[in-house]
């Protein structure tokens, strides 16, 4: 992995991360103002630890640098040491009150929505329309992950990540597929597999996470990936019901049946089902050239670098990262899911007008990219592409192309429950023990009885 050096001023943030400089505090002023008269700006996110990125990359002197430009503002850093779960939980009852509220809040993509609509953050479309920023250096697609179900915004987008196709060069070549590999649809990513285990007796063709074990990662990183290269989708926005039958649904069950079962390129049901399907993946098969390809995320190539968990020299000549192909090569011609985390501003927050000034702050082109570097993630912002060490990352370049190309989970607080029908049945699937056709059945079946049957449609 070659080494990153950023230009000033992002080295200024980049280098001092480890120096401790700001007092980090649990809580929110009362009354919004500290005994000086200054406008207090309580910023939350969910932090595992004293060694957590986000939050050294707030103690760097950035606080510093912002708060020597804005005298009249005081930054009171407040990270949260949660779970993800337990972190929404937190913030949900601190934003219900004025006096607990924060100023700024760090808001999952995937909830910007039920909470915009719950009432607790506050529309931003006045302070975006007159940030410059926004109409030219966000990316357009991931204005739909802060956007609420009434089409007002309601955060920035702060990280993000895409998905796509790790694939093995060395192995492809000695199987006589052309590198790099460009698949122009599903029919050619299974033709792929279908060779290499033909040319390639004791590689695993083709690794895709269906074991119920590895929760989301079997919706997100299969599923969706697939459904969303379809004509269909999993939830009808203008209807706001869960689409349970469709042409796209069905044939995203296809597809990994016809891995697991007809084909039998997927990875062996004691790899697949175990909750570590991922690690052995990019920890062990690929290192050892005993994988060809994975359907995973850009975060995963971070294994292989000279700090990851399973270095590999020369990591870009022997691993490559593909876009996954929509089913039949429609337009525009690859799909990715896509996460990330957001900055928002709480309904209740007392100071919403200095809260904003710290998000632009933290937005700019140097500090939204410095901040992406230092956490492996990528950046919604089109320019960071400019900034010296953004793309020195491997795969950075192809990873943050498909930024344009992505979509998002339903932001529905019935997601959680459909997204584990969907883990269970797509294992189901993955072992032989539904048909794709059961498994539409059993997800319509499943969903009307758990969610009630005015909150499905099929198509």
């Amino acid at each position: 992995m070659r080494k990153i050096s950023l230009k000033m001023p992002v080295a200024a943030v980049m280098t001092s991360l480890l120096i401790l400089t700001t007092a980090c505090s649990g809580g929110s002023s009362s009354t919004g103002t500290t005994s000086d008269g200054k406008k207090e700006v309580t910023v939350s996110f969910r932090s595992s630890g004293s060694e957590d990125t986000l939050t050294k990359f707030f103690q760097s002197g950035l606080v510093d640098q912002f708060e020597k430009e804005n005298p009249d503002i005081k930054i009171n850093i407040a990270p949260v040491l949660a779970s993800e779960g337990d972190y929404t939980s937190k913030m949900v009852l601190q934003m219900k009150s004025p006096d607990t509220a924060p100023d700024v809040i760090a808001e999952d993509t995937s909830i910007i929505k039920s909470d915009a609509a719950a009432g607790y953050l506050e529309p931003l479309d006045t302070q975006v329309q007159g940030w410059p920023d926004w109409e030219e250096h966000i990316i357009d697609n991931l204005k739909v992950g802060v956007t609420g179900e009434d089409g007002k915004v309601y955060g920035v987008p702060a990280t993000s990540d895409t998905r796509g196709i790790w694939y093995n060069k060395e192995l492809f070549q000695q199987a006589g597929l052309e590198v790099p590999f460009k698949p122009a649809s599903w029919a050619e990513v299974l033709e792929a597999a279908r060779t290499i285990k033909q040319k390639l007796p004791g590689v695993t063709p083709l690794n895709m996470i269906v074991g119920k074990a590895n929760g989301e990662g079997v919706t997100m990183q299969t599923l969706e990936m697939l459904l969303y290269g379809t004509a269909d989708t999993l939830y009808n926005d203008t209807s706001k019901k869960w689409v349970v039958n469709s042409p796209g649904l069905l044939d995203s069950f296809k597809f990994i049946d016809q891995v697991f079962n007809t084909d039998k390129t997927g990875p062996t049901m004691q790899v697949a089902l175990n909750g570590q399907a991922g690690s052995i993946a990019f920890q062990q098969q690929f290192p050892q050239d005993k994988l060809a390809m994975a359907v995973d995320g850009s975060w995963a190539g971070s294994t292989w670098a000279e700090n990851g968990t399973a270095p590999i020299a020369n990591v870009e000549e022997k691993i490559g990262f593909a876009p996954f192909p929509t089913q039949n090569g429609e337009e525009p011609g690859a799909t990715t899911m896509s996460g990330g985390w957001a900055w928002s501003v709480p309904a209740q927050a007392k100071n919403k007008e200095a809260a904003w000034k710290f998000i632009e702050f933290l937005m700019n082109k140097e500090n939204a990219t410095a901040r992406v570097v230092a956490e492996g993630s990528l950046s919604p912002r089109n320019d960071s592409t400019e900034v010296d060490g953004y793309t020195d990352r491997p795969y950075t370049k192809e990873a943050q192309e498909l930024l344009n190309v992505a979509h998002f989970r339903p932001a529905n607080d019935q997601y959680a429950a459909v997204s584990a029908q969907l883990q269970s049945i797509v294992e189901s699937i993955a072992s032989g023990k539904l048909t794709p056709e059961e498994g539409v059945t059993q997800l319509k079946d499943n969903v009307s009885r758990s969610l009630g049957a005015d909150s499905i449609e099929e198509k």
